[in-house]
């Protein structure tokens, strides 16, 4: 076989798999929306559920998907990113670095239940924090704590040495060459990984439901109990309340995912235009 057969082969199969990811994504929003968007009208997304859900609209869960989204990202990103500056520009290869790493992708692969069960028992019961939006947010910034962590340091380090020695050469110090040299570049992965963060506080049921409760009122501080949408769409469906109010959940759930990221995707490409 010569290489241009092999390339035109692996060409092939990579079109194949691009395309059966791309069909599978269709599939799946286009089954949600087409039966949930016809239920969905300016009284459901302004009405609280009532009688469990079965009447009413999402506006308490989506107040409380956005207290959560908007807590865990302010608590897990600033860690998560100086916890990625730390081991790229302060610490050298060795042990410690090593330990720290094997702790952040073993974080990564623990399943949410696990960290719902610990907020359960440390914030909830432990700290007296009770069913609280605090409570689920505290857990859900452990969870993408690690996410955060990785991508980070991999856009960190995407930047070229070359960067970092310029800047010393000019006489900067390591804080300004960190401020005004690195993180500029890295910012559009480092975006990546709060939006990748984003989506799976979002998606999220079993922690939520362990933590922050699934009380259909509205919350209005981050120490009352909330139920967020993938959690009220979860219910709906699972216990057969009303599988149109859950399609029609699971579509206004998919259309703020997809506007927050097409938000996000431009303020980067804006962002890459300027450093340009």
């Amino acid at each position: 076989m010569t290489p241009k057969t092999e390339e035109k082969i692996c060409k092939f199969f990579l079109w194949v798999t691009a395309a059966f990811v791309l069909l599978s994504l269709i599939l799946i929003i286009g089954q949600v929306v087409s039966r949930g968007i016809v239920h969905v009208d300016w009284d459901f997304l302004t009405e609280a559920p009532r009688r469990g859900g079965e009447e009413g609209g999402v506006l308490s869960p989506i107040v409380a998907t956005i207290y959560l989204a908007i807590v865990s990202l302010f608590l897990a990103t600033p860690i998560g990113v100086g916890a990625a500056i730390f081991l790229t520009e302060y610490t050298h290869q060795g042990k410690l670095l090593q330990v720290i790493r094997f702790t952040t992708e073993s974080l990564a692969g623990i399943p949410s239940i696990i960290f719902g069960i610990f907020g359960f028992t440390f914030f909830v019961i432990f700290l007296q924090m009770g069913w609280s939006i605090l409570s689920g947010s505290l857990t859900l910034s452990l969870m993408i704590l690690p996410t955060i962590v990785r991508t980070a340091e991999e856009a960190i380090n995407a930047v070229p040495k070359s960067f970092r020695e310029g800047s010393f050469a000019l006489g900067a110090t390591r804080w300004q060459t960190i401020v005004k040299v690195i993180l500029p570049p890295a910012l559009p992965g480092i975006v990546t990984g709060v939006i990748l963060g984003l989506g799976r506080v979002v998606g999220e049921t079993a922690a939520v439901m362990l933590t922050a409760g699934s009380a259909l009122m509205l919350p209005r501080s981050l120490l009352d109990p909330g139920r967020s949408m993938s959690l009220h769409l979860y219910i709906l469906a699972i216990e057969g309340i009303s599988m149109e109010r859950a399609y029609a959940t699971g579509t206004v759930l998919i259309i703020t995912i997809i506007i927050i990221n097409f938000m996000v995707n431009s303020l980067i490409a804006r962002r890459r235009v300027d450093l340009r």
